[in-house]
């Protein structure tokens, strides 16, 4: 490959050297060039010849296209939702060979500062934050603004997170709107359910990342009085709070409750769960357990879970994706989530096909 200087070509080089924790000088050792020639393409003052650009792809263990392909800055931006109608802040991240943006509305558990604003009908970027440096993950993990601490904490990525549930963050993860989706489908009794939940949205192809096994269960004001969870499944007087259709804690409700007409009221997510419940407005709903002991709700378990992070297999090599592997598979990471509540991680950072 050959790059005409007039070209504005997507240039990953700096990204994937400091993912690597590689110097200029020794990166330019392993290829045989300079130092200087390394800063001047990664400055993009230089295009590299057909050799050099196959040879920092072997460095890096990747192709070349991953390393140059796309012209990032001239492509037109994609929206993971609506087009905004009013003024709100963005963001920006490179999925495939696109750029999405998310807006607000997308982003409310968002915690790095937003790439840019829309304001009189003209978007603004407020800091040139680059697309390919940011990992984008569609979860209902409570813990997932801790997670993205510690990505950003230890890597040179950021981490930006889409509430959302199993089944939504699979239907964006298909639309090629995140990078990774969270599911937790999976039991002890069910062992397969999230491949099966992959297969089924999405097909083959895919990989899934374990997080963490956690605990899905009951939470109840803490004066209900209630002990059991059969008690409280067929208590005539409780006033149960739903989940959405798709979401991996609405299964778990729909087989405690059996034949028994839904609840009416509907809510998003765990916190909302637990929101409810502690606001006086429903005595039980299904939630993480995490989440009811932070609420001071009582918890009743009702099963474990396998928390996986689903992507494509051809983004394997990404090194967003492979940071975020080595948080999960390292120590300290382990033991900060350890102390959390109802969470294990003994297997966290194992990767798998999904079948």
């Amino acid at each position: 490959m050959m790059m005409s200087s007039g070209e504005r070509r997507a240039n990953r080089v700096r990204q994937y050297r400091l993912d690597r924790r590689l110097s200029q000088a020794e990166l330019a050792q392993r290829i045989n060039i300079s130092r200087a020639a390394i800063s001047a393409i990664e400055q993009m003052r230089l295009v590299p010849s057909v050799a050099t650009a196959l040879a920092l792809a072997g460095a890096f263990g990747c192709t070349v296209e991953a390393l140059f392909g796309g012209d990032v800055e001239g492509q037109e931006p994609e929206w993971a939702g609506p087009l905004p109608r009013s003024a709100c802040r963005f963001w920006q991240a490179l999925v495939g060979h696109r750029v999405v943006r998310y807006s607000a509305a997308d982003a409310s558990s968002f915690g790095a500062a937003h790439d840019g604003v829309f304001q009189g009908g003209e978007f603004r970027l407020r800091a040139r934050y680059e697309p390919e440096r940011t990992l984008v993950v569609a979860s209902c993990d409570p813990a997932s603004s801790l997670l993205a601490a510690e990505y950003a904490r230890t890597t040179c990525f950021r981490l930006l997170v889409l509430s959302r549930s199993s089944g939504q963050a699979l239907s964006l993860l298909g639309n090629g709107a995140v990078h990774c989706a969270g599911l937790h489908y999976a039991t002890e009794a069910t062992p397969e359910e999230n491949d099966r939940a992959v297969a089924a949205e999405l097909g083959a192809g895919f990989r899934l990342l374990h997080v963490a096994q956690w605990q899905e269960g009951l939470a109840l004001a803490s004066g209900s009085g209630v002990k059991s969870v059969g008690r409280a499944v067929n208590s005539r007087s409780l006033r149960w709070v739903g989940r959405e259709p798709g979401s991996a804690a609405r299964r778990c409700l729909d087989e405690l409750r059996g034949p028994r007409p839904a609840p009416r009221r509907i809510v998003h997510g765990h916190r909302g769960t637990a929101d409810a419940v502690r606001n006086g407005w429903a005595d039980v709903g299904v939630c993480h357990r995490l989440v009811a002991e932070e609420a001071g709700l009582a918890f009743l378990p009702v099963r474990k879970e396998r928390f996986e992070l689903c992507f494509p297999a051809t983004a394997e090599g990404d090194p967003r994706i492979e940071a975020l592997v080595r948080l999960l598979r390292s120590p300290e990471c382990r033991q900060l989530f350890d102390e959390l509540p109802g969470i294990d991680t003994r297997h966290s950072g194992s990767v798998r096909n999904a079948h």
